[in-house]
């Protein structure tokens, strides 16, 4: 999906223009929601978990599959509630049931422990994760998403606000505001208009079902104590410019262990996106290789 010149520093969820992938669609059932997902290269398994409102295809878009697949097996999938996987618009069928899928989706390949990568929202899903079920992890990497270890009544409050917009809107005004680097200019009006009616149109982006994710949030709070237990070898990646800096240090705060690394410049998408970085490629294929 384009944007509009003026809004390009601050619309990040749908600024990634999808690459072609030769990986061909594979489908698994988890629990009742049919699951899409795409298999390359061979090796380690590697599963990529992306962002809200992007599908498997950002991690292409950004060459990290074709970076990663020279010597790994890389899994990536569409998250319930986007791309071509199923959309329920029940909050219930999102929380923790979007890190489970991880789980379904291993158990469906017959792969006992894996590396596993989240981006934003795949970052506070495999976060989650790391306190559930963390004999499934050979690493994890937090990419701009820490987890939700702070969550409060402020954040559910603001978890309704967002979820409210994308019932009437199909964006969260809310959440484009929130990730924007810091300084940058927010988007006018009509361009917001313009990508409310471009969400609308494609028929890949499902109002309900952002609006049930959104309201989901609380189902993914973990306590702090959980999160500082947790001993799976972890990488965190985020851009100096990003809002989500901040709770990626409080994290490593909780957790000592937790191997920062901090990209210069780098912005939570767009087109100074930490996802397109090679600082990151290089850092994540280090760390991968030193877990293996």
């Amino acid at each position: 999906m384009s944007i509009l010149r003026s809004a390009r520093s601050t619309i990040f969820l749908i600024a990634f223009a999808p690459a072609l992938s030769f990986a061909q669609d594979k489908y698994f059932d988890a629990g009742g929601v049919r699951i899409r997902y795409l298999e390359q290269g061979s090796g380690e398994p590697v599963v990529l978990v992306h962002g809200f409102g992007n599908t498997a295809e950002i991690w292409s878009a950004n060459r990290i599959v074709q970076d990663l697949s020279r010597n790994y097996r890389v899994i990536s999938f569409d998250l319930r509630g986007h791309g071509k996987s199923d959309k329920p618009h029940d909050a219930a069928r999102y929380g923790r049931e979007m890190g489970l899928d991880v789980v379904r989706l291993l158990d469906h390949l017959h792969i006992q422990k894996a590396h596993i990568v989240g981006y934003s929202l795949g970052g506070y899903i495999i976060s989650q994760l790391l306190t559930l079920r963390p004999e499934q992890f050979l690493s994890a990497t937090l990419i701009a998403g820490a987890g939700r270890f702070n969550w409060d009544s402020t954040r559910a409050a603001l978890a309704e606000t967002e979820a409210v917009e994308r019932e009437r809107e199909c964006i969260s005004r809310s959440m484009l505001f929130r990730l924007a680097p810091p300084n940058a200019p927010h988007p006018s009006e009509d361009s917001l208009k313009v990508l409310s009616a471009k969400c609308f149109a494609d028929s890949t982006q499902d109002r309900l079902a952002f609006a049930a994710i959104t309201r989901s949030r609380a189902d993914q709070a973990m306590t702090p104590a959980a999160t500082a237990a947790v001993t799976v070898p972890t990488l965190a990646i985020v851009g100096t410019d990003d809002p989500e800096k901040a709770g990626l240090d409080a994290l490593v705060r909780l957790r000592p262990s937790v191997k920062l690394v901090v990209v210069s410049g780098a912005t939570h998408g767009g087109p100074r996106g930490v996802l397109g970085r090679p600082e990151l490629r290089s850092a994540l294929r280090e760390f991968l290789a030193s877990h293996r």
